[in-house]
């Protein structure tokens, strides 16, 4: 049977958006998936390569950089040049590396790995946004993103599991040679089924300045909230990176005003949806981040779960997430993101503050409940905001919009993580002062230090003191968190615009190699900007 035989029995006009909806899942699910199993990998990463604690560290960072940089980057290239081509681009660049990685002999061709891992991940993650986006009309638009939101969800909750089996039955490199056949069938399926679409009103030159700009204010930004526990806030490579990220940032915004075809159109931000949806991003992923992150730690560190066990026990949170998302995406079209959104926020808020109040024996069944309502609220989030962001802007912007999503859902994740550990260490060396008066400052010092990395050690009487400044900073820092999930409910109540999706088929009903138009959302920004 020839591929246009194929193409022709199992792919038509009227369940094309579904499967190209599949490929992206695919894809996504490969990102996500590989977020979480290196985690559980690198005590056997370091034991068969020798490898140092930075280059352990930079296993993750490298990744979490380039991935981070250039998500706007990547999502604006597709819409200039295609943003199927980008997507398969960045499949195929995934894939790759992930094959690279598991043939990998030392630490530095494992961090090379990585980083581009994360290039592949910044070409396709936007692209798999805007495709979905131009591929259905406004009105079906939440119900597709709600099952990719949950395909993200389901590939954050299996991560652990698959991972730790993996790691102890099969190798630590299986975890990568997993994603070359995941990456072949989202490669097969988008040639079979997805049309290509690009900004048709822009002309196709890349705004190199902007690029470079953005590139290194972000790169010295994430590098700084990395590192900054570790090298300290105050020290003089902190400064000096958050300095360059001011600059970087700041002659990117302006010159973005002064180039005929700009790489992000500042008039977005005009649209109150848009700005609504981005903040909304960068506070759950700040609160939700910063929870995992130090959660994990505690349930391993203090109350003595391997990293497998840890795992298994957030499932009430990421199971609740697979199911609620793509119900919260259906109820979008019907009743609009804004009330989903402030009310996922509020009982985001309600969670953490529930899970402020942690002890050394805190029974798990104490936390089930924190752990049921985090995954409802942030279920009836995820899809509508994306949604909210998606429909804010023309189907022909969908790639930068997009990759300015994801970029600020990076920033605030990496952010979260820093600002929690940084809160966690002050609070718990004012705690460590009060518990260990007989212990010299500079080892308090040390030991407070650790803190913001969840170190619980020590012996005897000053083990039980660390344990206790822990959790007392840890409980303050998820009180904050709560705060702040808070506020951002007030933001999405305040900014997301009341309403629904408008039924009008948009442009992407037209010829499949245009498929951009401007359908309501365009109409929607023109009455923001105006």
């Amino acid at each position: 049977m020839t591929p246009s035989t194929l193409r022709t029995r199992f792919v038509t006009e009227d369940n094309r958006r579904w499967w190209t909806l599949a490929a992206m899942c695919f894809a996504l699910f490969m990102v996500m998936l590989d977020n979480t199993v290196v985690n559980v990998a690198l005590p056997s990463i370091q034991r068969d390569l020798g490898a140092s604690i930075s280059g352990l560290e930079w296993t993750i960072n490298a990744y979490t950089l380039s991935f981070a940089v250039l998500l706007v980057t990547g999502g604006r290239l597709g819409d200039l040049f295609g943003r199927r081509r980008m997507f398969l681009l960045g499949v195929v660049a995934f894939g790759a590396s992930s094959a690279f990685i598991g043939f990998s002999q030392s630490e530095a061709w494992l961090v090379f790995g990585r980083a581009t891992q994360g290039i592949g991940a910044a070409l396709m993650m936007p692209a798999t946004l805007s495709i979905i986006s131009n591929a259905f009309p406004p009105h079906e638009r939440g119900k597709a993103i709600g099952t990719w939101a949950g395909v993200s969800a389901l590939a954050l909750a299996i991560g652990p599991v698959v991972g730790g089996f993996l790691v102890e039955n099969v190798s630590w490199q299986s975890i990568f040679f997993l994603n070359l056949p995941v990456a072949a069938v989202a490669v097969v399926v988008t040639l079979f089924a997805t049309h290509e679409s690009r900004d048709e009103t822009s002309a196709q030159s890349v705004d190199v300045p902007g690029v470079a700009a953005l590139t290194i204010g972000l790169a010295a930004l994430v590098l700084a909230l990395v590192e900054a526990n570790a090298w300290g806030w105050g020290s003089g490579r902190i400064v000096g990176l958050l300095i360059v990220a001011l600059v970087g940032l700041t002659a990117f915004a302006v010159l973005e005003t002064r180039v005929a075809n700009p790489m992000v159109d500042f008039r977005f931000f005009r649209n109150r949806s848009f700005l609504g949806a981005n903040i909304v991003a960068f506070i759950v992923s700040f609160a939700m981040l910063a929870m995992f992150f130090f959660l994990a730690l505690y349930l391993q560190n203090v109350r003595g779960y391997t990293p497998l066990q840890a795992g298994v026990r957030f499932l009430p949170s990421t199971v609740l997430i697979i199911f609620a998302g793509p119900i919260a995406g259906r109820l979008a079209d019907r009743i609009g993101p804004r009330p989903l959104m402030t009310a996922g926020l509020v009982l985001t808020a309600g969670s953490l503050f529930w899970q402020g109040h942690l002890a050394v024996d805190t029974p798990y069944g104490f936390l089930v409940g924190a752990f049921v309502l985090m995954g409802l609220g942030m279920g009836l989030i995820m899809s509508p905001m994306s949604t909210a962001a998606m429909n804010a802007v023309d189907q022909a912007k969908a790639g930068v919009a997009s990759g300015v999503l994801s970029m600020s859902r990076m920033v605030g994740g990496t952010f979260g993580v820093a600002a929690m550990g940084a809160l966690i260490a002050g609070l718990g060396r004012h705690r460590l002062d009060q518990l260990l008066p007989q212990v010299p400052a500079a080892r308090r010092q040390d030991l407070a230090d650790g803190l913001g990395a969840g170190a619980t050690g020590g012996t005897g009487a000053v083990h039980d003191a660390v344990q206790q400044a822990f959790l007392y900073a840890l409980n303050d820092g998820l009180r904050v968190a709560a705060v702040v999930a808070l506020a951002g409910a007030a933001a999405a109540w305040l900014l997301i615009e009341r309403g629904v999706p408008s039924r009008t088929p948009p442009a992407a009903a037209e010829p499949a190699e245009a498929e951009v138009g401007t359908g309501d959302a365009g109409s929607e920004l023109a009455a923001g900007v105006a």
